[in-house]
């Protein structure tokens, strides 16, 4: 399931989500490793033409790790301070390497992204948004393909 699928399924989720990506410009990608453990690393991400983006440098550690095993769970930055304005919100899923050309270069013409790169369309698994409503409950909004989102509440 793409970004543009989710969108269309769960409008509000997606939009604080893309608000809280667009925020700040470097976010927190995770990876795997060869041995399996996790790697965590710096990142762009963008959202265009229904698509979650991922484009890194070619030979970098994260790019390997996708190639090798396209899990990955990515992070919005929180920005300075304690307020996360929106939440905290973390996208997970799999990672594909796009090899088509023509998608490569209207990317590249949109982006403008320094070259070579590697260039990853995003499938979704889950899509959490953790924040602190009225100052005292901490509310968990998890969505999953094929499921509405379901919103845990605690004091």
């Amino acid at each position: 399931m793409n970004w543009a699928v989710f969108t269309t399924t769960e409008p509000e989720l997606a939009e604080t989500v893309e608000e809280r990506f667009r925020a700040f410009t470097h976010h927190t990608l995770a990876t795997l490793r060869k041995d399996g453990s996790p790697r965590t690393t710096g990142l762009e991400v963008r959202f265009l033409n229904g698509e979650l983006w991922l484009a890194m440098m070619p030979d970098s550690l994260k790019a390997r790790d996708l190639l090798r095993d396209p899990r990955f769970a990515l992070q919005a930055n929180h920005g300075p301070g304690t307020d996360m304005g929106g939440g905290d919100v973390r996208v997970s899923g799999r990672a594909y390497e796009v090899e088509d050309a023509a998608v490569k270069a209207a990317y590249a013409e949109e982006v403008e992204p320094p070259e070579p790169f590697h260039l990853f369309r995003t499938e979704l698994t889950e899509v959490v948004r953790t924040f602190v409503e009225d100052e005292k409950y901490l509310v968990v909004q998890v969505w999953t393909p094929g499921e509405q989102v379901r919103t845990l509440k605690r004091t």
